[in-house]
Protein backbone atom coordinates (compact mmCIF):
# COMPACT_ATOMS: atom_id res chain seq x y z
CA UNK A 1 0.00 0.00 0.00
CA UNK A 2 1.65 3.68 -0.94
CA UNK A 3 -0.69 5.65 1.30
CA UNK A 4 -2.38 5.61 4.15
CA UNK A 5 -5.35 6.93 3.01
CA UNK A 6 -8.56 5.45 4.06
CA UNK A 7 -9.61 2.70 2.21
CA UNK A 8 -13.42 1.83 0.96
CA UNK A 9 -14.85 -0.74 3.36
CA UNK A 10 -18.08 -3.42 3.76
CA UNK A 11 -20.07 -2.41 7.07
CA UNK A 12 -22.57 -4.33 8.86
CA UNK A 13 -25.73 -2.39 9.69
CA UNK A 14 -24.44 0.31 12.79
CA UNK A 15 -26.15 0.17 16.27
CA UNK A 16 -27.48 3.76 17.57
CA UNK A 17 -24.69 5.11 19.45
CA UNK A 18 -24.84 7.61 22.55
CA UNK A 19 -22.08 10.24 22.71
CA UNK A 20 -21.43 12.89 25.19
CA UNK A 21 -18.93 15.11 23.68
CA UNK A 22 -19.63 18.54 22.44
CA UNK A 23 -17.70 18.91 19.10
CA UNK A 24 -16.58 22.63 17.39
CA UNK A 25 -14.01 23.30 14.97
CA UNK A 26 -10.65 24.51 15.64
CA UNK A 27 -9.46 25.78 12.38
CA UNK A 28 -10.00 24.55 8.11
CA UNK A 29 -12.66 26.03 5.77
CA UNK A 30 -14.02 22.24 5.14
CA UNK A 31 -12.33 22.41 1.28
CA UNK A 32 -9.51 20.66 0.07
CA UNK A 33 -6.10 23.15 -1.21
CA UNK A 34 -3.93 25.35 0.73
CA UNK A 35 -4.04 28.35 2.84
CA UNK A 36 -2.66 29.72 6.04
CA UNK A 37 -5.22 32.06 8.29
CA UNK A 38 -7.06 32.23 11.45
CA UNK A 39 -9.78 29.56 12.58
CA UNK A 40 -12.31 29.02 9.27
CA UNK A 41 -10.04 30.79 6.65
CA UNK A 42 -7.09 28.16 6.68
CA UNK A 43 -7.27 25.52 4.59
CA UNK A 44 -5.88 21.77 5.14
CA UNK A 45 -5.60 18.80 2.31
CA UNK A 46 -5.47 15.53 4.13
CA UNK A 47 -4.22 16.15 7.84
CA UNK A 48 -3.90 12.88 9.04
CA UNK A 49 -1.37 13.44 12.24
CA UNK A 50 -1.86 15.66 15.18
CA UNK A 51 0.05 16.18 18.53
CA UNK A 52 -0.22 19.11 21.16
CA UNK A 53 3.34 20.95 21.23
CA UNK A 54 5.52 20.99 24.77
CA UNK A 55 3.93 24.47 25.46
CA UNK A 56 0.08 22.78 25.71
CA UNK A 57 -0.77 26.06 23.91
CA UNK A 58 -0.06 25.16 20.01
CA UNK A 59 -1.42 22.02 17.86
CA UNK A 60 0.91 20.59 15.16
CA UNK A 61 -0.79 18.95 12.34
CA UNK A 62 0.55 16.27 9.51
CA UNK A 63 -1.19 17.79 6.79
CA UNK A 64 -0.36 14.96 4.24
CA UNK A 65 -1.32 15.77 0.88
CA UNK A 66 0.25 19.04 1.38
CA UNK A 67 3.66 17.83 2.41
CA UNK A 68 3.57 19.81 5.55
CA UNK A 69 3.66 20.08 9.10
CA UNK A 70 1.40 22.94 10.28
CA UNK A 71 0.81 24.81 13.57
CA UNK A 72 -2.20 25.81 14.81
CA UNK A 73 -2.41 28.66 17.92
CA UNK A 74 -5.33 26.48 20.07
CA UNK A 75 -6.91 29.65 21.20
CA UNK A 76 -7.33 31.50 17.65
CA UNK A 77 -6.85 29.44 15.53
CA UNK A 78 -4.34 30.85 13.67
CA UNK A 79 -2.68 28.26 11.36
CA UNK A 80 0.79 28.59 10.11
CA UNK A 81 3.61 26.38 8.03
CA UNK A 82 5.45 25.00 10.10
CA UNK A 83 7.88 23.05 7.88
CA UNK A 84 7.77 21.90 4.66
CA UNK A 85 6.62 23.56 1.23
CA UNK A 86 3.83 22.29 -0.50
CA UNK A 87 6.20 20.47 -2.86
CA UNK A 88 6.98 16.67 -2.27
CA UNK A 89 10.14 15.93 -1.62
CA UNK A 90 13.07 14.47 0.80
CA UNK A 91 15.46 17.38 1.25
CA UNK A 92 16.09 18.42 5.09
CA UNK A 93 16.88 22.00 6.54
CA UNK A 94 20.62 22.29 7.59
CA UNK A 95 18.97 25.96 9.08
CA UNK A 96 16.43 28.15 10.50
CA UNK A 97 14.76 29.89 7.35
CA UNK A 98 15.86 26.73 4.84
CA UNK A 99 12.93 25.22 3.70
CA UNK A 100 12.67 21.24 4.52
CA UNK A 101 10.85 19.06 2.04
CA UNK A 102 8.43 15.77 2.75
CA UNK A 103 6.74 13.28 0.71
CA UNK A 104 3.04 12.41 2.46
CA UNK A 105 3.87 13.10 5.95
CA UNK A 106 1.48 10.90 8.04
CA UNK A 107 2.00 11.21 11.41
CA UNK A 108 3.45 13.83 14.66
CA UNK A 109 4.71 13.50 17.84
CA UNK A 110 6.96 15.80 20.37
CA UNK A 111 9.26 15.67 23.15
CA UNK A 112 9.83 17.38 26.52
CA UNK A 113 12.34 19.46 24.76
CA UNK A 114 10.47 20.95 21.70
CA UNK A 115 11.72 18.73 19.20
CA UNK A 116 9.06 17.60 16.68
CA UNK A 117 9.45 14.10 14.90
CA UNK A 118 7.54 13.39 11.70
CA UNK A 119 6.35 9.68 9.91
CA UNK A 120 7.62 10.98 6.28
CA UNK A 121 5.40 8.43 5.03
CA UNK A 122 6.57 7.99 1.38
CA UNK A 123 9.94 8.73 1.58
CA UNK A 124 9.92 6.21 4.46
CA UNK A 125 11.78 8.22 7.01
CA UNK A 126 11.67 9.51 10.72
CA UNK A 127 12.55 13.48 10.58
CA UNK A 128 13.71 15.36 13.43
CA UNK A 129 12.95 19.32 13.70
CA UNK A 130 14.43 21.15 16.29
CA UNK A 131 13.16 23.88 17.94
CA UNK A 132 15.16 26.17 15.66
CA UNK A 133 13.85 24.40 12.73
CA UNK A 134 16.30 22.76 11.63
CA UNK A 135 15.72 19.77 9.79
CA UNK A 136 17.39 16.44 9.93
CA UNK A 137 16.55 12.70 8.88
CA UNK A 138 16.81 10.54 12.24
CA UNK A 139 16.27 7.10 10.60
CA UNK A 140 15.67 5.61 7.15
CA UNK A 141 16.46 5.94 3.59
CA UNK A 142 13.76 6.85 0.28
CA UNK A 143 14.41 3.40 -0.39
CA UNK A 144 11.62 0.66 1.27
CA UNK A 145 12.58 -2.27 3.04
CA UNK A 146 13.02 -3.72 6.70
CA UNK A 147 16.57 -3.32 8.18
CA UNK A 148 17.69 -2.67 11.69
CA UNK A 149 20.54 -0.22 11.86
CA UNK A 150 21.36 3.11 12.62
CA UNK A 151 20.57 6.08 10.19
CA UNK A 152 20.05 6.12 6.68
CA UNK A 153 20.81 2.46 7.30
CA UNK A 154 18.04 1.55 8.20
CA UNK A 155 15.31 0.78 6.35
CA UNK A 156 11.09 1.25 6.66
CA UNK A 157 8.17 0.64 4.27
CA UNK A 158 5.15 3.15 5.05
CA UNK A 159 5.84 4.58 8.42
CA UNK A 160 2.94 6.05 9.77
CA UNK A 161 2.46 7.37 13.03
CA UNK A 162 5.15 8.22 15.55
CA UNK A 163 5.40 8.59 19.30
CA UNK A 164 8.10 9.85 21.68
CA UNK A 165 8.91 8.60 25.53
CA UNK A 166 9.95 11.75 26.88
CA UNK A 167 12.14 10.13 29.51
CA UNK A 168 14.64 8.44 27.08
CA UNK A 169 14.07 10.18 23.62
CA UNK A 170 12.77 6.96 21.97
CA UNK A 171 10.54 7.33 18.96
CA UNK A 172 8.20 4.69 18.38
CA UNK A 173 6.66 3.72 14.98
CA UNK A 174 4.51 2.09 13.98
CA UNK A 175 4.89 0.88 9.89
CA UNK A 176 2.23 0.21 8.29
CA UNK A 177 3.33 -1.51 5.36
CA UNK A 178 5.88 -3.96 7.39
CA UNK A 179 2.97 -4.30 10.28
CA UNK A 180 5.83 -3.68 12.70
CA UNK A 181 6.22 -1.77 15.56
CA UNK A 182 9.88 -0.20 15.61
CA UNK A 183 12.25 1.84 17.94
CA UNK A 184 14.74 5.00 17.22
CA UNK A 185 16.84 6.44 19.60
CA UNK A 186 17.97 9.47 19.89
CA UNK A 187 21.25 8.08 18.53
CA UNK A 188 18.94 7.04 15.14
CA UNK A 189 19.51 3.40 16.20
CA UNK A 190 16.00 1.02 14.91
CA UNK A 191 15.35 -2.20 16.02
CA UNK A 192 11.91 -4.22 15.23
CA UNK A 193 9.90 -4.27 19.08
CA UNK A 194 7.49 -6.11 17.79
CA UNK A 195 5.56 -7.63 14.80
CA UNK A 196 6.65 -9.07 11.44
CA UNK A 197 4.08 -9.59 8.42
CA UNK A 198 0.85 -9.54 8.06
CA UNK A 199 -1.62 -11.15 10.45
CA UNK A 200 -3.65 -11.19 13.99
CA UNK A 201 -1.12 -13.32 16.42
CA UNK A 202 -0.76 -11.87 20.13
CA UNK A 203 2.70 -13.08 21.42
CA UNK A 204 5.94 -11.41 22.22
CA UNK A 205 7.88 -9.64 19.81
CA UNK A 206 8.53 -10.89 16.20
CA UNK A 207 6.43 -13.81 16.71
CA UNK A 208 3.34 -11.38 17.40
CA UNK A 209 1.66 -10.22 14.25
CA UNK A 210 -0.19 -6.82 13.08
CA UNK A 211 -2.19 -5.87 9.88
CA UNK A 212 -1.57 -2.47 8.95
CA UNK A 213 -0.70 -0.75 12.41
CA UNK A 214 -1.70 3.10 11.70
CA UNK A 215 -1.92 4.56 14.95
CA UNK A 216 0.18 4.79 17.74
CA UNK A 217 0.41 5.91 21.20
CA UNK A 218 2.69 5.79 24.61
CA UNK A 219 1.43 5.59 28.53
CA UNK A 220 4.63 7.74 30.16
CA UNK A 221 3.36 6.06 33.05
CA UNK A 222 3.44 2.20 32.53
CA UNK A 223 5.74 2.12 29.30
CA UNK A 224 3.09 0.18 27.25
CA UNK A 225 2.08 0.78 24.18
CA UNK A 226 -1.25 1.31 22.43
CA UNK A 227 -1.91 0.57 18.36
CA UNK A 228 -4.66 1.32 16.19
CA UNK A 229 -4.11 -2.25 14.36
CA UNK A 230 -6.28 -0.76 11.72
CA UNK A 231 -6.77 -3.63 8.93
CA UNK A 232 -7.90 -6.13 12.19
CA UNK A 233 -9.99 -3.59 13.56
CA UNK A 234 -8.64 -4.17 17.16
CA UNK A 235 -6.93 -1.84 19.42
CA UNK A 236 -3.39 -4.02 20.59
CA UNK A 237 -1.43 -3.21 23.72
CA UNK A 238 2.67 -3.89 23.73
CA UNK A 239 4.57 -3.79 26.64
CA UNK A 240 7.91 -2.54 27.51
CA UNK A 241 9.04 -6.15 27.09
CA UNK A 242 7.44 -6.57 23.83
CA UNK A 243 4.30 -8.57 24.84
CA UNK A 244 1.44 -8.27 22.45
CA UNK A 245 -2.04 -8.53 23.80
CA UNK A 246 -5.40 -7.50 22.36
CA UNK A 247 -6.79 -4.68 24.46
CA UNK A 248 -9.85 -3.96 22.78
CA UNK A 249 -12.18 -4.89 19.94
CA UNK A 250 -13.27 -8.22 18.10
CA UNK A 251 -11.87 -7.91 14.97
CA UNK A 252 -15.20 -8.09 13.51
CA UNK A 253 -16.07 -4.65 11.64
CA UNK A 254 -19.01 -2.62 13.89
CA UNK A 255 -19.44 0.39 16.48
CA UNK A 256 -20.28 -1.50 19.65
CA UNK A 257 -19.46 -0.15 22.89
CA UNK A 258 -18.58 -2.97 25.27
CA UNK A 259 -15.70 -4.72 27.74
CA UNK A 260 -12.25 -5.46 25.92
CA UNK A 261 -13.11 -7.85 22.85
CA UNK A 262 -16.96 -7.50 23.10
CA UNK A 263 -16.64 -3.86 21.19
CA UNK A 264 -15.91 -3.42 17.46
CA UNK A 265 -14.40 -0.67 15.36
CA UNK A 266 -14.35 0.11 11.56
CA UNK A 267 -10.73 0.86 10.84
CA UNK A 268 -9.33 2.58 13.52
CA UNK A 269 -6.16 4.65 12.40
CA UNK A 270 -5.33 6.96 15.42
CA UNK A 271 -4.42 6.75 19.37
CA UNK A 272 -3.96 9.04 22.17
CA UNK A 273 -3.64 8.79 25.90
CA UNK A 274 -4.52 10.95 28.46
CA UNK A 275 -2.80 11.09 32.51
CA UNK A 276 -5.21 8.70 33.82
CA UNK A 277 -4.26 5.86 31.33
CA UNK A 278 -7.62 6.64 29.40
CA UNK A 279 -6.96 5.38 25.22
CA UNK A 280 -8.68 7.86 22.77
CA UNK A 281 -9.24 5.90 19.22
CA UNK A 282 -10.22 7.96 15.90
CA UNK A 283 -12.57 5.07 14.93
CA UNK A 284 -12.08 6.48 11.01
CA UNK A 285 -14.79 4.52 9.11
CA UNK A 286 -17.20 4.72 11.91
CA UNK A 287 -17.24 8.78 12.06
CA UNK A 288 -16.67 7.89 15.29
CA UNK A 289 -14.33 9.27 18.68
CA UNK A 290 -13.88 6.24 21.28
CA UNK A 291 -12.49 6.33 25.05
CA UNK A 292 -10.87 3.29 26.31
CA UNK A 293 -10.52 2.75 29.96
CA UNK A 294 -7.54 1.61 31.45
CA UNK A 295 -9.63 -1.90 32.06
CA UNK A 296 -10.96 -2.39 28.49
CA UNK A 297 -13.68 -0.83 28.76
CA UNK A 298 -14.78 1.00 25.26
CA UNK A 299 -17.54 3.77 25.44
CA UNK A 300 -17.88 6.42 22.06
CA UNK A 301 -17.64 9.63 23.01
CA UNK A 302 -18.60 11.61 19.91
CA UNK A 303 -19.82 11.07 16.44
CA UNK A 304 -22.38 9.41 14.30
CA UNK A 305 -21.31 5.42 14.01
CA UNK A 306 -22.25 5.71 10.67
CA UNK A 307 -19.73 5.42 7.71
CA UNK A 308 -22.23 7.55 5.31
CA UNK A 309 -23.04 10.19 8.42
CA UNK A 310 -19.97 12.72 7.61
CA UNK A 311 -21.29 15.02 10.76
CA UNK A 312 -19.29 16.05 12.74
CA UNK A 313 -16.90 14.34 11.64
CA UNK A 314 -15.62 12.92 8.05
CA UNK A 315 -13.22 10.31 8.86
CA UNK A 316 -11.65 11.14 11.56
CA UNK A 317 -8.24 9.94 11.69
CA UNK A 318 -6.09 11.19 14.69
CA UNK A 319 -6.78 12.50 17.84
CA UNK A 320 -4.82 14.26 20.88
CA UNK A 321 -5.65 14.83 24.26
CA UNK A 322 -4.28 17.96 26.67
CA UNK A 323 -4.28 17.98 30.44
CA UNK A 324 -7.38 18.48 30.90
CA UNK A 325 -9.55 16.26 28.50
CA UNK A 326 -10.30 18.05 25.70
CA UNK A 327 -9.45 15.88 22.47
CA UNK A 328 -8.36 17.54 19.27
CA UNK A 329 -9.34 15.52 16.25
CA UNK A 330 -7.49 15.73 12.66
CA UNK A 331 -10.38 14.78 10.11
CA UNK A 332 -8.94 13.69 6.69
CA UNK A 333 -12.09 13.64 4.56
CA UNK A 334 -13.19 16.81 6.60
CA UNK A 335 -9.85 18.57 5.78
CA UNK A 336 -10.21 20.33 9.79
CA UNK A 337 -9.13 19.99 12.86
CA UNK A 338 -11.81 19.66 15.46
CA UNK A 339 -11.78 18.82 19.03
CA UNK A 340 -13.86 17.74 21.89
CA UNK A 341 -15.18 19.19 25.12
CA UNK A 342 -16.54 16.24 27.44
Amino acid sequence: MSSCKKKDAVTPDPIPVTTTGKVSAVAGSGAAGFANGTAGSAVFSYPTGITIDASGNNLLVADQANNQIRKIVISSGATTTFSGSTVQGSTNASAAGVVAAYNNPSGVAVDATGNTYVADFANNQIRKITSAGVVSTLAGSTSSGKVDATGTTARFNGPASVAVNPLTGDVYVAEYNNHTIRKVTSAGVVTTVAGNGAGKVDATGTSAKFNGPRGIALNTATGDIYVADALNNVIRKVTSAGVVTTFAGSGNMGNADGAGTAASFNRPTGVAVDAAGNVYVADTNNNLVRKITPAGTVTSVAGSGYLNLITPFNSPVAVAVDATGTIYVASSLGNVIQKITQ
